[in-house]
């Protein structure tokens, strides 16, 4: 297969990992039920494991396969722990699930930036659907054999850690593309700046969940009993503190990583009551509703990988919050009773849409986000600790008529017109996302074209200075000298010449020639030894004049510098791909510094004259000189 794929074959067996450990229920996983409601600050904190799991996992994040692979093995280690009872914690969990998402995303950040943003948009996409569908698989086995469930978990850990194996050990020793733009030293503060602002995100919820009742109705100046009987208002406290902090570390860690991880995490709390609604609503209906999830994520792949993942994705985002309204709508406010009465159409309607907008959602703006090198950084942790926060400060609205906590265990559900305005927030958030992308790539564009010009026009400049160098200048200095005669005449008449055809438009002021030039024969001067084959040395006119000129340019710097005594040689060899003439002289040599100095003052023998000319040709000078010991300049042009 080609390696092409590989990284999206790692992506997909992530997702699958990903996917097991969402989904819970006797294999003791889920660490964030995605259709959950947070009962309390601390319930969800992802613990002190890891945070120390997350901060070295982006910062090697070029490993990203080594990455999945390690978490997929903790995550079957301890699926296997399950079968046996054995019960081994919480910190092979914690830090082997965060390991495995980081390593998902470290692969689509690699895809987008190596010009594959199709692909890499899908494998992000498919980081998020495996959330979904990873609840929502669960809740379709409700009534079946455990032994059913496990058997599935088994062949989608397998399956996952086998699609993992061509990309780890073809990224043995990492893949420099998952870094994005930030290359460099680890130790640098743009490599540092994600990972440790996501560390210290997911670590602003632990001290805060540990606060007790009593302390923090000291900090909000209430009583004790006003919190313990609004139970929902002081994890929502909670929520609101972390929602505001780790957007402060968002906003510090890049414009894009505040946009991305706010609109991400809104995205993935408007889709847990609707999701949640369709799960119950399916309830007992077999394998649908998962079979539904599935569908969904399909669709959400498919749009992710089109050019338009932008606008598709809003669309889905906008069609799953009429969805919402319309199912909000039609059971005149009270949407339960599409779970309590099974309603199958409606239910399967829901998990469709969410999960197609959840997919396509993050999908979207996963390429906005490669820009800066923080789709694992954004996606994983960030996304996570705002997702959390934002599920416990929206629970202060699920209470009932009283003002108290309504009791149902899907009290979410009956608040859907909340979901459906947060999805359409998520869907202005992908929008305005999408725009500043494109805002962004245009403007860059604009500035390379605008390099490119100024480097045209320099380079245009070089390409008119040169013959001038040769010609015009040549003359001014031999009327300088007070030299007359014939040859200063011939040499101004055809200059001027030249000049006026340059001015008319006519493009270069060298001389034109046909298909084919003998340097051997251009090269035979008066009063210079001269090395050659006995035979022709063909070149095509263009480099053979451009050649034979760098040579003249060289020979009259020998005359003004190297004095009238000086000796010159010139060698001519035929190679196979190229041609290859060495000047040397026995003059006074080129004093350190010496050729610097003339471009800056505007000389340009050897800069425009000889190593322009040669360069534009793709072909080298080297100058080797030192005072009192003569010069040598060879040119190497190619021959093609």
């Amino acid at each position: 297969m080609n390696e092409r794929w590989y990284p999206v074959m790692a992506g997909a067996g992530g997702s699958l990992i990903i996917a097991v450990g969402t989904s819970p229920g006797s294999t003791g996983f889920g660490l964030i039920p995605v259709t959950a409601s947070p009962g309390s600050g601390g319930y969800h904190a992802l613990g002190w494991a890891a945070v120390v799991a997350i901060l070295p996992a982006l910062l090697l994040i070029r490993w990203w396969p080594h990455l999945v692979a390690a978490g997929g093995l903790l995550t079957s280690i301890i699926w296997l722990s399950s079968l046996t009872g054995s019960d081994l914690g919480y910190v092979p969990y914690a830090t082997g699930y965060p390991m495995v998402v980081i390593g998902v995303l470290g692969g689509a950040q690699s895809l987008i930036g190596g010009r594959r943003t199709g692909a890499g948009s899908v494998v992000a996409a498919l980081s998020s659907g495996a959330l979904v569908f990873g609840a929502v698989f669960h809740g379709g086995f409700l009534l079946f054999d455990v032994e059913h469930l496990r058997i599935w978990h088994a062949i989608m850990l397998v399956a996952g850690l086998a699609a993992v194996v061509p990309a780890l050990l073809h990224w043995w020793r990492g893949d420099a593309g998952a870094l994005g733009s930030l290359r460099g030293p680890w130790w640098q503060w743009r490599r540092l700046r994600p990972a440790l602002t996501a560390g210290v995100a997911m670590a602003v919820p632990l001290p805060l969940a540990g606060l007790g009742t009593e302390r923090l109705a000291d900090l909000l100046g209430v009583s004790v009993f006003a919190l313990e009987r609004h139970g929902n208002a002081q994890t929502a406290v909670i929520g609101a503190s972390v929602l505001v902090l780790v957007a402060v570390l968002a906003g510090v860690a890049g414009p894009w990583s505040l946009a991305g991880g706010l609109t991400a995490a809104t995205m993935l709390v408007a889709i847990c009551a609707p999701v949640l609604l369709g799960m119950a609503a399916t309830r007992h209906d077999g394998p649908a509703g998962w079979m539904a999830a599935l569908a969904g994520v399909a669709v959400g792949v498919v749009v992710a990988a089109t050019r338009w993942r932008v606008a598709g994705a809003v669309v889905l985002i906008v069609g799953a919050a009429t969805t919402v309204y319309v199912a909000w709508s039609a059971t005149s406010g009270e949407p339960e009773k599409l779970a309590t009465q099974e309603h199958l159409v409606p239910g399967l309607v829901l998990l469709v849409t969410m999960s197609a907008a959840g997919t396509a959602g993050l999908g979207a703006i996963a390429p906005a986000l490669a820009r800066a090198g923080a789709v694992p950084a954004v996606l994983g942790p960030f996304t996570m600790v705002l997702f959390t926060a934002g599920m416990q400060t929206l629970q202060v609205t699920f209470v009932n008529a009283d003002g108290l906590p309504e009791s149902t265990s899907i009290n979410a559900v009956g608040h859907l017109d909340s979901a459906a305005f947060l999805l359409l927030v998520a869907g202005a958030g992908v929008a305005g996302t999408g725009v500043a992308q494109y805002l962004t790539e245009r403007w860059e564009e604009r500035k390379r074209a605008g390099q490119i010009r100024r480097e045209a026009a320099a380079a245009e400049r070089d390409r008119l200075a040169r013959p001038i160098h040769d010609g015009v200048l040549q003359v001014l200095a031999m009327v300088q000298r007070g030299e007359a005669g014939g040859e200063l005449a011939a040499l101004a008449g055809e200059q001027e010449v030249a000049l006026r055809n340059l001015l008319r438009g006519g493009g270069s002021l060298g001389r034109t020639g046909g298909k084919d030039f003998d340097v051997n024969a251009a090269l035979a001067l008066p009063g210079v030894e001269l090395s050659a084959p006995a035979t022709p040395v063909m070149l095509p006119a263009k480099p053979a004049g451009e050649l034979v000129a760098a040579v003249r340019a060289a020979l009259d710097n020998v005359r003004r510098h190297a004095g009238d005594r000086a000796r010159v040689w010139i060698l001519l060899e035929d190679e196979n791909d190229g041609v290859r003439v060495t000047v040397r002289d026995d003059g006074a040599g080129i004093a350190p510094g010496r050729l610097e100095e003339a471009a800056r003052s505007g000389r340009l023998g050897v800069s425009q004259s000889m190593r322009g000319r040669i360069a534009d040709l793709g072909g080298t000078t080297a100058i080797h000189s030192a005072p009192g010991e003569g010069t040598e300049v060879e040119f190497w042009v190619p021959r093609r």
